[in-house]
């Protein structure tokens, strides 16, 4: 079976349309989302059409949260907060509806699928310090691998540290140790990348890839201006920051 975890889409239309194309050229079983599909940028209808076009499993971030109004933006710095308002404006009742009903996380046969925290969506698992109190959950759950989004940047995590892996390598998931991973962000990447990011599960040979994919950044920025969302939200995509 061959998984394609995608997160953190955040209503960048031309970054998902890149990834789902690459996604179907690479031939994978099932697309999953980590949640995050609106918020920031200015296609929030149209991603979310997407995802329920194709029956995308999917998460309920916290940005998709404060959008449908399950939460408030308490906490949101003002950039997040007028685009989380601005996005709950505009969402059409039918995607309104649908991210009311998205689930807190998901259990597949080979894996969990989180936003934040495996107990809060709005928490930021960073660092290894972060992930290891999180490590009994996958004992709880009788998994040893949990995906998780959020923080926007790819990495992978296991008891005894951090691994890295790039867009040209696959990293080996055998060995009987537990990890978590995070596959990165289709709409909005923060690891100095400004390519859309997403992750690549192939169970049969139990190995993890992160895939890389251009997309046209000019095209998402101008339609973040041309809809009077902060300019900053447009000029952080050609940064990856």
């Amino acid at each position: 079976m061959r998984y394609a975890i995608i997160s953190d889409l955040h209503a960048n239309l031309e970054a998902l349309d890149a990834a789902l194309e690459k996604i179907d050229n690479l031939g994978v079983d099932q697309v999953v989302c980590l949640g995050d599909v609106v918020g920031y940028n200015a296609s929030p209808n149209e991603c979310a059409d997407r995802m329920r076009a194709r029956q995308i499993p999917t998460i309920c971030g916290n940005h998709d949260a404060v959008a449908c109004g399950l939460e408030e933006p308490w906490g949101f710095n003002p950039i997040a907060l007028s685009a989380a308002l601005w996005t709950r404006e505009h969402l059409s009742p039918t995607n309104l509806q649908w991210i009311k009903e998205l689930p807190d996380y998901f259990e597949f046969d080979d894996f969990i699928g989180v936003h934040g925290a495996p107990s809060d969506r709005d928490s930021y698992l960073f660092s290894w310090e972060d992930v290891l109190p999180h490590m009994t959950f996958l004992e709880e759950k009788n998994r040893t691998l949990c995906f998780f989004g959020h923080t926007h940047s790819p990495g992978i995590f296991s008891t005894d540290g951090v691994y890295t892996v790039d867009d040209e390598s696959k990293f080996d998931l055998a060995g009987g140790k537990r990890f978590f991973i995070n596959p990165g962000s289709v709409g909005q990447p923060r690891d100095g990348d400004p390519r859309a990011a997403f992750g690549l599960l192939d169970t049969e040979k139990n190995e993890y890839e992160l895939v890389r994919v251009e997309y046209p950044i000019q095209a998402a920025a101008e339609r973040i201006i041309s809809e009077g969302l902060p300019r900053f939200l447009a000029e952080r995509l050609f940064l990856g920051r």
